[in-house]
């Protein structure tokens, strides 16, 4: 098993990181065995300053690494006598140059290591090797325009979408439904009768039920509309696997539901439910649903549990 591997693109990042230590190990040993006192992080260092001296924030820009990072680099040259570093008139910009120690090193480097190390690459490569210079150059001119996260925010697919009722699908309602019921009431009679038969029960009579499907989780929400009269449905059955909340799931569900009751020409669209719904009765609310004392009086002894009856008023929302 290889995760990284697994997930292909998603841990790009992490996989040429561990792609880079395992080439850098490498590397070490072919400088250890060329006698310098380096480790592979510090070479390109020593390549910059070797061009001329440089600032810690040059350098930072010169090798594209944080200046926290060659500050700390650049300590430990300078405790190896490899470089110096000087402190402008100013106090406070210090300018990093090449130790007559670490001129010898870069002309040790450019016979025993450059040389082997390319190789070893090209080795691995062949007549790739250009063709992924190239990428990688593009990648690196990518990213600086614009990190992964604004390319994230700006390409991220539909993480949920929205799947019609099948037979296949009957034990997700159950299951799903039970799982809220249970946890926070008991099931009722209608309950069972509905959630045990949907078929029956909702879609032979003229009702729906959507479900919301996540990328990588499957299913994770149902909702129904019941036919109640001619024209009067009923939101009902209305739940999101504990696993995925957090995801706006319900909201999404919600909207999704509305929005096919709209087009089936539901009126009224309604739904009953209970004050320790608190988080559910919220979400009506912004959705469009106000409370209602007709439908309370005309459906609400459906349930023991009811005691919140409520009408969709388009455009309350």
């Amino acid at each position: 098993m290889d995760i990284l591997r697994d997930y292909g693109a998603v841990f790009l990042g992490s996989r040429l990181k561990r792609l880079g230590e395992r080439m850098q190990a490498g590397a070490a040993r072919v400088i250890l065995e060329a006698g310098l006192p380096v480790q592979p992080a510090h070479m390109p260092l020593l390549a910059a300053l070797d061009k001329q001296p440089m600032t810690i924030g040059q350098l930072a820009q010169a090798v594209g690494v944080s200046q926290p990072g060659v500050t700390r680099a650049v300590g430990q040259l300078v405790e190896l006598g490899l470089a110096h570093s000087q402190t402008g008139d100013d106090q406070r910009l210090r300018t990093i140059s090449l130790a007559p120690a670490g001129e010898a090193a870069m002309a040790r480097a450019r016979l025993k290591v450059f040389p082997q190390v390319g190789a070893a690459v090209g080795t691995l490569l062949q007549d790739r090797l250009d063709a992924f210079m190239a990428q990688l150059a593009e990648l690196e001119t990518a990213l600086e325009a614009a990190p992964i996260d604004v390319l994230a925010a700006q390409s991220a697919p539909s993480l949920l979408t929205i799947r019609e009722y099948s037979d296949a699908l009957a034990p997700a309602f159950h299951d799903i439904n039970a799982e809220w019921i249970t946890d926070m009431f008991r099931l009722e009679a209608t309950d069972r009768e509905v959630l045990e038969n949907p078929r029956a029960h909702i879609i032979d009579r003229g009702g729906v039920i959507l479900f919301a499907e996540a990328e990588g989780l499957g299913i994770v929400g149902t909702c129904a509309l019941q036919k109640t009269g001619e024209r009067s449905f009923e939101l009902t059955k209305m739940g999101v696997r504990a696993s995925a909340r957090g995801l706006k799931v319900g909201e999404f569900l919600l909207r999704a539901t509305i929005d096919r009751a709209m087009r089936i020409g539901a009126e009224p669209l309604y739904l009953l439910t209970n004050t320790k719904c608190a988080a559910g009765i919220h979400l009506y609310e912004k959705a469009g649903f106000q409370h209602d004392a007709e439908i309370m009086a005309r459906y609400g002894a459906r349930y023991a549990r009811c005691n919140v009856a409520m009408r969709y008023v388009p455009g309350a929302a």
